[in-house]
C-alpha cells in the first residue's frame, strides 16, 4: 500500500501558496466532479484573510493529475484518500494543516482529521456526508440524466479532459450501488479533536441537516454549524462572501 501511495503522489497536480512563514497551511479538497481551477480564487482569498499558506491539489483522476486506473471503487475509497492526503502532508512537511473540504472532500478531511489528528490543527468542511441519504440518490440520478441529456461532459472535460466520463462512473455508480447503501462514518467522529466548523446550504441538493447535526453531535472537539439559507451544495460559490468571512473569523480564532 506504501509503495501505491507514493507512486499516486507522484502522479498529483500540486498547487501551493507559501507566502506567511510560521503560519498554518489550508488544505483545499475538491469534491466529487472537482479540481484545482473549479476552486477559483476562492482560496487565494481565504490565504490573504486569514495569513495562511494555500495547498491544493488534484486527487488521481481529476483536474491535470493522472486517470484513474479503474472507475470502479471500493466503499471506503474516501478512508484512501486520507491516506493519500496524509501521505501528502508527510512529504510536503506540513505538520499544522487546516483541512477545508467541500463534498466528498469534506467528508475525506473529516477521516483525515480522525485517522492522523496529530498533524491537523483545524478543519472546515461544506457539505459532508457521513452517511447515504435518499435526497443524496436523487441528486445523483438526476446529475446522472443531465450528463446525458445536456453539455454537461462537455463542459466537465473542460477541467479535467478525457477523463471525463470515468470520474463521472466513479462517482455516479459507486453512490448508488446497492452495498454503498449502508456506507457509514460517523463511528470515526469521536476521534475528531480539533475544532470544527461545519458550512452547509439550507437547501443542499445532495444532503439534509442531519449530516451537520450529527456530526457536530458526535467529534470530541469544538463544534460549530453554519447553516445558510437559500443556499445549495455549493456555499463557497453561491455564498462566497459569507462563507470566506465564516471561515477567516473561525480560522483567525483557532490560530
Amino acid at each position: 500500500m506504501q509503495t501505491e501511495i507514493n507512486t499516486i503522489l507522484n502522479e498529483l497536480e500540486i498547487k501551493r501558496i507559501d507566502k506567511f512563514p510560521d503560519r498554518p497551511t489550508i488544505v483545499f479538497l475538491h469534491d466529487s466532479l472537482g479540481c484545482i481551477e473549479l476552486w477559483r480564487d476562492f482560496p487565494q482569498k481565504l490565504a490573504e484573510a486569514t495569513q495562511c499558506n494555500v495547498l491544493i491539489y488534484d486527487r488521481l483522476g481529476y483536474g491535470k493529475s493522472a486517470p484513474m486506473p479503474t472507475h470502479d471503487r471500493p466503499t471506503n475509497y474516501m478512508e484512501l484518500e486520507a491516506d493519500i492526503l496524509h501521505e501528502l502532508l508527510q512529504k510536503s512537511k506540513i505538520d499544522n494543516a487546516i483541512l477545508f473540504g467541500h463534498s466528498d472532500g469534506a467528508t475525506i478531511a473529516l477521516l483525515t482529521a480522525s485517522k492522523f489528528p496529530d498533524r491537523i490543527k483545524a478543519v472546515i468542511v461544506e457539505a459532508a456526508h457521513i452517511f447515504v441519504e435518499d435526497v443524496t440518490l436523487q441528486g445523483i440520478y438526476e446529475a446522472v440524466e443531465s450528463y446525458k441529456n445536456t453539455n454537461l461532459s462537455e463542459r466537465l472535460a473542460k477541467y479535467h479532459g478525457d477523463k471525463v466520463e470515468a470520474l463521472f462512473k466513479a462517482w455516479t455508480e459507486t453512490w448508488t450501488r446497492a452495498d454503498y447503501r449502508s456506507w457509514n462514518i460517523e463511528h470515526f467522529l469521536p476521534n475528531i479533536t480539533c475544532p470544527l466548523l461545519f458550512i452547509q446550504g439550507e437547501a443542499d441538493e445532495y444532503g439534509t441537516l442531519a449530516q451537520v447535526e450529527k456530526t457536530i453531535s458526535q467529534v470530541s472537539g469544538k463544534a460549530e454549524k453554519y447553516v445558510i439559507p437559500n443556499v445549495g451544495h455549493t456555499p463557497h460559490k453561491e455564498a462566497s462572501e459569507l462563507v470566506l468571512n465564516r471561515s477567516t473569523k473561525f480560522i483567525t480564532t483557532e490560530t
